[in-house]
């Protein structure tokens, strides 16, 4: 049933598409449509990346994924970018990693019930986490001091901070997915994938399209924030955060009520982890091609992150989870919430 909602769902992007172009219409409308249409357009790239990835192996297979799964996410802050919205930038990646680790796991455990997480397999995205908030202070202590936080300096100064991130990301990446290689028993497949040629194309199609989407979104973002009487930061944090991993948020949820809490846990963990070490300095690298982005967050921004990564770890300590745990993960993301709106714009 929801395969054929998010199926049927597609076409909401040609429509927004066209009703950009033709109509003209405000942009509270436009982002309303805009950010609708990017969650089964972000659920099709997962769905086409999984089927490649059963062509391909894991090691590419888990490339794949990096790449692609992460492209919503990841075209809204290049376009962010090129329009000079740096806050909205950072915002969004923020709120994506806390939302993923207090929000979609919160919610995963609400709906899970009782069960255990693969401890090891949590333990090493926390830490990952971790190790990034504690590198990213790098840049953003250096911006709490005055001055321009988008200085050329900064910029600077967070290109060596994305370069050991992404070789850090690399390297347990690659750990990862040997020790997964070894271990990994066969299965047949519950249903037969897509021919590798049609995924790649699908891949390609969906990316074009979520690009033109995403650019509807951001164009619209500061109106809506207007119109709404929200700021800029705490829509991208918040609501465009949620929007760029609604198809990853759902997908671990169904799972969770599925009964495979640990693998829902997994998801909504791995996902955080990616953008904190992959994501966050691939922006900051790629920016360097149109206007160089610091990454100089706010202290509203870091104490988010290290929150969310101190109440999991308090959370799921013992391994294992239940509504209870569930609620205050919630809870944590409620109070991230009420921060970001208090904090209002830089």
């Amino acid at each position: 049933m929801v395969r054929r909602i998010l199926w049927g769902s597609l076409a909401l992007a040609p429509i927004t598409l066209l009703v950009d172009y033709l109509l003209h219409p405000g942009k509270t409308l436009l982002f309303a449509l805009a950010a609708v249409s990017l969650v089964p357009l972000a659920w099709l790239i997962g769905e086409a990346t999984e089927h490649a990835g059963e062509h391909t192996g894991p090691g590419i297979g888990g490339f794949l994924n990096a790449t692609f799964g992460n492209a919503p996410e990841l075209i809204i802050a290049l376009l962010a970018v090129g329009k000079g919205e740096a806050e909205v930038v950072r915002g969004s990646l923020t709120g994506s990693v806390v939302s993923n680790v207090l929000l979609v796991l919160g919610l995963a455990l609400c709906f899970g019930g009782r069960g255990h997480v693969d401890r090891r397999s949590t333990r090493r995205s926390l830490v990952l986490i971790a190790v990034a908030v504690a590198l990213l202070l790098i840049p953003a202590i250096a911006s709490w001091s005055g001055g321009d936080p988008e200085r050329h300096s900064l910029a600077v100064l967070s290109l060596p901070v994305s370069i050991v991130l992404l070789v850090l990301y690399v390297a347990v990446t690659a750990a990862s997915l040997r020790r997964e290689a070894r271990e990994h028993v066969a299965e047949p497949a519950e249903r037969e994938p897509w021919p590798l040629r049609t995924a790649l194309l699908a891949l390609g199609a969906v990316t074009v399209v979520t690009a033109l989407v995403a650019e509807v979104l951001v164009d619209s973002i500061e109106t809506f924030a207007d119109n709404a009487g929200l700021t800029d930061f705490f829509v991208a944090a918040v609501i465009v955060a949620i929007v760029g991993n609604a198809a990853e948020h759902g997908g671990a949820i169904v799972v969770a009520a599925h009964g495979k809490i640990r693998l829902a846990s997994e998801i909504a963990l791995a996902s955080g982890a990616q953008v904190a070490v992959f994501l966050i300095p691939a922006v900051a690298i790629i920016s360097w091609l149109i206007d160089p982005l610091p990454l100089s967050f706010r202290p509203v921004e870091i104490f988010a992150l290290a929150g969310s990564v101190l109440i999991a770890s308090i959370v799921l300590f013992d391994g294992t989870t239940s509504r209870n745990k569930g609620a205050v993960l919630v809870a944590g993301y409620g109070a991230a919430v009420v921060a970001f709106f208090l904090a209002g714009n830089r």
